[in-house]
């Protein structure tokens, strides 16, 4: 349970800064946090040749580092996205409302978010009925391609239930870089929520040579359903929405149309083990792949606490938290002030500062300005502490939300508590950087950033 004694929240600024005014030491100053969270990047394969030669892949380069922590990668540039080649007449999905809530009447399932059929094209590949769902519980992406008889190692591991292999690196995909997957949909779509899975059009349009993009990306990115984006000299229609559920993938294709954008083959594998301890299974896939290969937990088992605190499978009981594991005062302050400097600022999706954010690309940043590591995507800002009741929010907390219709359990949304109701938070494209008025429609839970287990996230 939550230690209460020495835990005293905090008084938020009374009247929120406004934001920093121009000069030479807020640039400098700015310019250094932006190359401090600037990611760094892999060599993969044949270097700049081959980033050239696949044009809209920022490359091979990137494959490498796609699941560090499950952070986001994407460095978005300046420039305006390309607009986008006249679509087949649907209309973009309703613009989001309160904290990155869907407007109310879009469609549920993943068969509302799939675009018609397109142009006349040939039969790629016939999609596999659906025969069973399989829980991802581990995100692998190596430096070189992962042979099949490595996979069939990793499948062998006691507690592995099943593996896939996939292609996976950085897509530029109207201007955005976007953390892309090469898969098979007959076989892949079972790694998939019930909902995506179960979509015979959406993988029919993936195998048609479609991209299918998260909720997220196609609302607030720009990436309009039935659409298409360019990529590279290669034009994609945009055939669905539909979150994958695995942290920042945000893109799908058939390994058809991943060969045609230059993504590395086989260097990515989906695992699922629903009855073994993430962790542990972890530190022994590393010693089973590659040297360099990373991997992150999706779905993570953790081991269950006996109610003696023995550790082992049993009654699962409460960890106690001491007022050490959590942010200090002044570490709540500084956070808190770091945000409000940047009210008024503009969501842009996948954006982490320091002049436009996302929602947890906001959380991140300014947590990091308290010296806290924070991950970047919501799903993993969710576990990085304890999950208190609304009714002991402090300011500094964290509030999520469940807003994604095309995975309903998927957490999509983040802010952070200001006090007295309010909320801190990046809402939306077409938004910037607001205090508002806590709203719990679709809520997920509230959490209390510990930095010792965020730092851990992976």
């Amino acid at each position: 349970m939550l230690d209460q004694r020495a835990r005293v929240p905090p008084q938020p600024p009374p009247h929120p800064p406004s934001p920093p005014r121009g000069g030479l030491t807020r640039a400098l100053a700015e310019a250094r946090r932006d190359l401090a969270y600037r990611p760094r990047l892999w060599p993969y394969g044949a270097g700049p040749v081959v980033v050239r030669r696949v044009m809209g892949v920022v490359g091979a380069a990137v494959a490498g580092t796609l699941v560090v922590g499950l952070m986001a990668l994407a460095d978005m540039s300046a420039a305006e996205p390309e607009p986008s080649a006249a679509g087949t007449g649907l209309m973009r999905m309703p613009a989001e409302r309160r904290g990155g809530e869907p407007a109310s009447g879009t469609a549920s399932g993943a068969d509302g978010f799939v675009a018609g059929t397109g142009p006349v094209r040939p039969v790629v590949e016939q999609v596999a009925p659906l025969k069973g769902l399989r829980k991802p519980h581990l995100f692998v992406v190596a430096r070189k391609s992962i042979d099949q008889s490595t996979a069939d190692r990793v499948a062998r591991v006691k507690g592995v239930r099943a593996v896939e292999l996939a292609d996976a690196a950085s897509v530029t995909m109207d201007g955005k870089k976007v953390q892309t997957l090469g898969v098979s949909p007959s076989s892949f779509r079972a790694y998939t929520p019930k909902s995506t899975a179960n979509s015979d059009s959406l993988w029919a349009n993936v195998a048609a040579g479609d991209v299918a993009v998260s909720f997220v990306l196609g609302n607030d990115g720009g990436l309009r359903l039935g659409g298409t984006a360019k990529s590279g000299a290669r034009s994609l229609r945009i055939g669905a929405y539909a979150t994958m559920g695995l942290g920042t993938i945000d893109a799908v294709v058939s390994r058809q149309t991943a060969r045609s954008l230059g993504l590395p083959e086989n260097n990515a594998l989906v695992v699922s083990a629903p009855s073994v301890d993430s962790a542990k299974l972890r530190r022994t896939l590393l010693r089973v792949l590659p040297k360099g290969t990373q991997i992150a937990s999706v779905n993570p088992v953790a081991p269950k606490v006996t109610a003696g605190g023995s550790g082992q499978t049993g009654q699962t009981g409460q960890i106690p938290w001491s007022a050490e594991s959590f942010m200090s005062s002044d570490q709540i302050r500084t956070a808190l002030t770091a945000a409000a400097s940047k009210l008024g600022r503009p969501y842009v999706w996948g954006a982490e500062g320091p002049d436009t954010f996302d929602c947890s690309g906001l959380v991140q940043w300014a947590y990091a300005q308290a010296g806290i590591r924070v991950p970047r995507v919501t799903h993993q800002q969710f576990v990085a502490g304890p999950h208190v009741p609304m009714a002991q929010i402090q300011p500094g907390d964290l509030i999520f939300w469940r807003h994604d219709p095309t995975n309903p359990g998927y957490v999509s949304h983040v802010a952070i508590y200001w006090g007295d109701g309010k909320m801190l938070h990046a809402p939306r494209t077409g938004d910037v950087v607001k205090i508002s008025p806590v709203s719990t429609r679709n809520l997920a839970g509230v959490v209390r950033i510990s930095p010792g287990v965020a730092a851990r996230v992976r």
